[in-house]
This record gives structure tokens, sequence and C-alpha cells, in this order.
């Protein structure tokens, strides 16, 4: 917890939000979130927006908690950095905002919420054993029927960013970053751990939850920033309806920087 404290501390969420790979990632990904509030808007028939109920696991400084609110939902939004927790309680007085652990979110009942967000949590978590932990709780307080939306990080980015990149792909096989696969090591002083659609399968299925889609919010875009980053406006807007378009196809999916699996709790 000290290492990720320290680290958000000194980095700027907010701007990464906003570049354009940032708002790729989020504007994909609202899309979906959207698509999964309006199926249970029609199963549910509630009398209102504020009686569905959303819970953003590593809710950071309030990307998604805060827009979600200020479209008429009830957003509670679990933060395990007090920073970020400052900055999202600035940002919005409405979602009710803690500070939490996604491997143990003890203040919150079981069956509770309709969908709930795991966006932040399985980058920093190092073992299958911990995002399963945390893939469970995340169930736990989703109510039968609801939804559960959790992203990764995907190795392929980590290994042509950081190995290919920034030119640090022999290091990294020779001080075990990278095993014989070419999957990435944790160290003990890493912060991200980095993930291939093997293992989110393996995730999905141990915790006995039924996957909807999976998809890559970003593409490649973070691989590309440079080139994005000079696209005019209009041609930045069909970038990113390509994304829409492509976001689930399987065969491009492991190689994109982020992925959101999208799943539902039986019942």
């Amino acid at each position: 917890m000290d290492k990720i404290e320290k680290y958000y501390n000194k980095f700027n969420e907010e701007k990464r939000l906003d570049t354009r790979h940032g708002q790729m990632e989020y504007r994909v990904t609202m899309h979906y979130i959207e698509r999964c509030l309006e199926t249970v808007r029609k199963e549910r028939n509630p009398k209102e927006k504020k009686d569905i109920q959303i819970l953003d696991i590593g809710a950071g400084t309030g990307r998604y908690s805060v827009p979600l609110c200020e479209a008429g939902y009830s957003v509670t939004a679990v933060e395990l950095v007090k920073y970020n927790l400052g900055i999202l309680k600035k940002k919005s007085s409405q979602v009710v905002a803690m500070q939490g652990n996604a491997l143990r979110l003890k203040k919150l009942q079981d069956n509770t919420f309709d969908v709930t967000l795991l966006f932040g949590p399985m980058y920093h978590l190092m073992t299958f054993e911990e995002k399963l932990q945390a893939l469970k709780e995340a169930k736990r307080v989703t109510k039968p029927g609801g939804y559960i939306l959790v992203a990764y990080i995907m190795n392929e980015y980590a290994v042509m960013v950081y190995g290919v990149q920034e030119n640090q792909l022999k290091a990294s096989k020779e001080n075990g970053l990278l095993d014989e696969h070419f999957h990435t090591v944790p160290h003990e002083e890493s912060l991200y751990d980095f993930v291939r659609l093997e293992d989110i399968n393996s995730l999905t299925e141990q915790a006995q939850l039924e996957r909807v889609t999976i998809l890559s919010p970003d593409g490649p875009v973070n691989y590309m920033r440079p080139f994005v980053n000079k696209l005019d406006e209009e041609s930045f807007e069909l970038l990113v309806q390509y994304q829409m378009m492509t976001c689930e196809r399987q065969d491009l999916i492991g190689a994109g920087a982020h992925t959101v699996d999208i799943l539902r709790k039986n019942g």
C-alpha cells in the first residue's frame, strides 16, 4: 500500500486521462458501461436512475464515478489512495466515497450493486491469488444478475513499450523480468502486473462468472501516441469510431494496452 500511495501521490492521473489515448480508453469503456446500465434498466425497470446502484472499486480520482453520479445513478466509490480520494471528493459530494481495499470490501454488504467496476486494482495486484480474491469480492457485493467490469493491463503492451521502445528487452530477459515465454514476471519493486488472455480466462473461470464480452478499449493508440496526437479532431473521431467497431475483435485484444472483461453474476 505504501508503494502504491507514494506512486499516485506523484503520478498525475488527471493528465493521463485527458490525453488522447486516455480519452479513447474512457470513451469506449463508458460506452460499454452505458450498455450494461441500459440492460439493467430494461430488466429491473427501476422508477428512477438513482435506484440503480453502481460500485467503483479503485475509483482513482473519479473518472467514472463522478460522471455516472452526475448522470443520475447512485454511485459508491472505493479508493485505496487518500490523495486520489481527496480529489474525487472535491469533484463531487454526491458520490459515496470511502477509503478501502479491493481485497476486503468489509464496509459493503453482499448482493448490493447492479454494476460493479473493478478497473484499477488488477493493475497493481501482483499474484493470481490476489486478483482472484478481488474478483470474488466484487462478485460478493454485486447483485445476482448484475454486471462486473474488470480492467487489466496486457503483457504484450509491456513488452513492446518497455522492452522495445525503451530498449530494455535484453536487460529484461537477463534480470528475470521476462520468462522464457516472454511473459512479464513482477519483482518486489514492481508497481504493475501484466497479463495475457489465458490469465484473464483462468480468473473468470475460477471466479465462476459468466462472460458477456471481452474487449480492448484503447487498442493500438498507446503504441502510437505521437501519431495519434498529430491527428486533427475529425481524424481522431474517425479513429474512435474505428476502435468502437473493432474493440471486440479477438485477434486484436491481446495486443492492446488494456482489456476490459464484462461479466455477469449468475442468478
